[in-house]
Parts: C-alpha cells; structure tokens; sequence
C-alpha cells in the first residue's frame, strides 16, 4: 500500500502540478464586453483631436498665415472652443459605453453627464457659428454648408432634448437623445474613413464629393445610434 502511495507521488511530481485553468479568454470577454467600445471610440476620435491639437498650436505658435487658415487666424476663439469643447465631449463620452465600469463607479455617469451636455453644446453652437460666418474653404459648397447647420442643429437639439428628459427622470429618452448628439458630435471621426476615397482617388474631388463624404460620416454614425437604441429598448421587452 505504501509502495502504491510513493509510486502516485512520484507520477504525480514528474508530470507536475495540475495546469490551471487560463484566465487569459475570460480577460480578454471582459474587455471586450466593458472596453471595446469605448476603446473603438476613443480611436476613432483620436485624428480630429490630434488635428485640433496642431491647430492650436499653429495658432499659438505664430504659425505663417496662409489660404487655408486665415479664417482661424482672423477670428480663433470660435475654433479653440470647438475643438476644445469637442475633443472634452469625445473622450469622456466614450466612457459612458463603459457599463461595468459604470457600475463600479456608480456617481461617474451623473457628475461627467453634467460636465458633457455643456461641451457637447459648445462644440455644436461653435460649429454652427463657423459653418455661417467662416469664409468657405476651398471645395466646399451650398450642399455642405446646409448639411453641417442640419447636423449640427440636430445635434443642440438632441442634447436640448436629453437634458429635459433626465429632469423627467426619463432615463431611456434621455439615453436615446444623448447617443443621437454623441454619434453626430462624433462624425468628424468617422468622416475621416469615409474622405479616404477622396485622397485616394484625386479626380473625384470637387464640391459634391466633399459635400455627399461629409453626410455619410454624419448618417454612418447615427445609422449605429438608432441600432443601438433599438437593441435597448428591445432587450428589456424580451426579458419581460
């Protein structure tokens, strides 16, 4: 018997312990279903925050005046607002599509919700500003100018519309209303994929390319708005 015993022992310290379970497939759900998205958001805003950035520093750095910036020179303080208000408004919001992080941190989404509707606003009313009172770019047009005060006022109106509902204590509006403002305050980000045709192919370009690239930024994302309000609305009813 105590031969048997040994024999065991010894097996078992040749063939080593047991392997324990991997944890790393658990992790890595676990990211994915708390971090991705934010994580695809944070990215997808990474370019126009990195644009402004430079925009800024030209403007602060005494850059050369030139055709193409001129209008921020002549009048900055609308630009340093939007692009501060917007980059603010990108970051932080992403977090908002955190839930388990929301969870852990359970005053996170009321106090940043404060501090997003006011820089979601200010990035939209100093859009609006410079899209009327900004002389136009080179291959911008009437097509571009009107879809930018469209998306643009539909974007003060969602959160408008957020803000009353959260004082309803209308959560699901107010959800609804500030995933439509985040995804068109987003679309600079998503324009930047959609403009790609636009630098690789150079014939295309011209005022209703530019115009028709712009609006599809703006429609791709709140296309992904509305299916992501659906599948909430649509997952409490199937629970019920």
């Amino acid at each position: 018997m105590n031969s048997d015993i040994k024999t065991i022992n010894v097996l078992q310290l040749k063939e080593g312990p047991p392997p324990t379970p991997k944890k790393s497939n658990g992790l890595a759900k676990a990211f994915a279903a708390g971090w991705l998205v934010p994580a695809a958001l944070i990215m997808l805003s990474a370019v126009p925050i990195i644009a402004g950035a430079f925009r800024i520093v030209e403007l602060t750095g005494g850059a050369e005046i030139t055709p193409d910036n001129a209008r921020f020179f002549a009048s900055p303080l609308p630009v340093v607002l939007h692009i501060l208000s917007v980059s603010l408004y990108s970051i932080l919001g992403a977090f908002q599509f955190a839930p388990g992080f929301r969870r852990r941190k359970r005053g996170w989404h009321r106090t940043v919700g404060r501090l997003l509707i006011p820089c979601g606003l200010t990035a939209a009313l100093s859009g609006l500003w410079m899209t009327h009172f900004y002389p136009w770019p080179a291959n911008d047009g009437e097509l571009l100018y009107g879809l930018r005060l469209l998306f643009g006022s539909a974007m003060v109106l969602s959160l408008v519309l957020g803000a009353a509902a959260i004082r309803q204590r209308d959560f699901t509006r107010h959800g609804a209303w500030m995933i439509r403002g985040y995804a068109i305050g987003l679309g600079a980000g998503t324009q930047v994929l959609t403009h790609l045709p636009w630098f690789l192919f150079p014939t295309i370009q011209g005022e209703l390319t530019r115009a028709l690239l712009m609006g599809a930024g703006w429609v791709i994302n709140l296309a992904v708005a509305e299916w992501i309000i659906h599948k909430r609305l649509v997952r409490p009813m199937r629970k019920a």
